[in-house]
């Protein structure tokens, strides 16, 4: 039977000195535990150092909160880890910039588990021909159905939040993983200050729903640092920050399941930055564009910096890449692409039509006033701390 252990964080009291005036110090000592199983009640994990032991499910109707500070640590060995939030259910993890919880891996390599998901019954389309309520079944090997009518989902609260060396892959599309994955989560769903970090697939997906995300940093992840299909529509997205390093493929890959959607996700300051000889993850598909739309996604971005999307091949490379003639002429030339004040630098290919499904040419007049340029965009904003470092590596400081 599997089991769920909980401890008590204790606090010691320590004196510097034998004075009557000497200032006592609180040391918080962290507990030592391990979770495990599915978590059937409402439970709160003290601050301490967990061992993070399969996939752990909190259950509909159930709400887990985490003490800031706290460090999960999974160990692929034992199998496939993760933290599964089952719609219904709720994670309240509220750490701080200088005492963020942290979920990493005993050996430091992406890949090794299975990172944070989490599922809500918000809308999400994925079909032009449906109707009625449209659901899909999960890619992350469990085929747990998602979607609904509910846009403000409350999923919980997820504040100050570290994944590190996670997406764990097993055949792509239909049992990988990511830093974060998000299943028709919705509005009510608190998502700020996350991280992921040196992941084997996207450093975050968005799978349709409605909820919105600021503060984010996908750093080193070696599919794409964002990713979203199924309708995502969040409005409130704010200071985005990807780094790529050593291999990568999109800075934002953006699609919709080829549904000529009316609405959109809205996402301001962004910064994507692509380090120098930074590979493609597979030479079958090239993927060295900073942002790609294809099957129909579109998008309202503005304050954009992009950098170092050099053309590394000839025909690949570039700022921004149209994949499908579908996507051209019903998003860009239909004006549901906005790409606002977005400055350039170390990137000297503007634009790249793939041109499948027929011939076309993308490029600034295609926009009309929907694409921009700045010489003074600054991209993300983000401030420091420990949250922001792994290691010792200041992931901000490309930033």
């Amino acid at each position: 039977m599997k089991k769920l252990l909980y401890a008590i964080a204790i606090s010691a009291t320590i004196f510097t000195g034998c004075s009557d005036d000497e200032e006592e110090i609180t040391v918080k000592v962290p507990v030592q535990g391990e979770i495990t199983g599915d978590i059937t009640a409402n439970r709160t994990l003290a601050f301490g150092n967990y061992t993070l032991k399969g996939l752990v499910k909190v259950q509909p109707g159930v709400t887990l909160t985490i003490e800031a500070g706290s460090t999960f640590t999974a160990d692929q060995g034992d199998g496939e880890d993760g933290l599964v939030i089952l719609n219904g259910g709720k994670l309240i993890a509220n750490g701080t910039a200088d005492e963020p919880i942290v979920f990493t891996a005993k050996t430091k390599i992406g890949g090794q588990w299975a990172g944070i998901i989490m599922y809500g019954d918000a809308p999400i389309v994925n079909s032009a021909t449906a109707t009625g309520v449209q659901t899909a079944l999960s890619e992350d090997g469990q085929s747990i159905t998602y979607g609904g009518t509910n846009a403000t989902h409350n999923g919980g609260s997820l504040r100050y939040v570290r994944v590190e060396y996670a997406g764990l892959v097993f055949n792509n599309n239909t049992r990988e993983h990511n830093g974060f994955s998000f299943y028709s989560v919705g509005s009510g769903t608190v998502l700020e200050n996350l991280v992921s970090y040196k992941g084997n697939d996207d450093g975050f997906e968005f799978y349709g729903g409605t909820v919105s995300a600021k503060n984010l940093i996908s750093y080193g992840n070696s599919d794409d640092s964002f990713d979203w299909q199924d309708g995502w529509r969040g409005q409130e997205n704010t200071n985005w920050f990807a780094y790529q390093t050593g291999i990568a493929n999109y800075g934002m890959e953006i699609e919709a399941k080829g549904v000529n959607n009316t609405f959109f996700p809205k996402v301001t300051n962004i910064t994507l930055k692509r380090a120098a000889n930074t590979a493609t993850e597979s030479q079958n598909e090239k993927q060295f564009d900073a942002i790609q739309f294809k099957s129909q996604g579109n998008g309202d971005f503005s304050n954009i910096l992009i950098d170092g999307f050099a053309s590394v091949e000839a025909g690949f490379g570039a700022a921004i890449q149209v994949r499908d003639l579908a996507t051209y002429t019903s998003q860009v030339v239909g004006g549901k692409v906005k790409l606002l004040n977005v400055r350039l630098t170390n990137t000297p290919v503007t634009f790249l039509s793939q041109n499948s499904g027929g011939a076309f040419t993308v490029d600034a007049a295609s926009f009309g006033a929907n694409f921009t340029t700045s010489t003074t965009a600054t991209g993300a904003s983000l401030t420091s701390g420990r949250w922001a470092n792994v290691d010792g590596v200041n992931l901000l400081a490309n930033l």
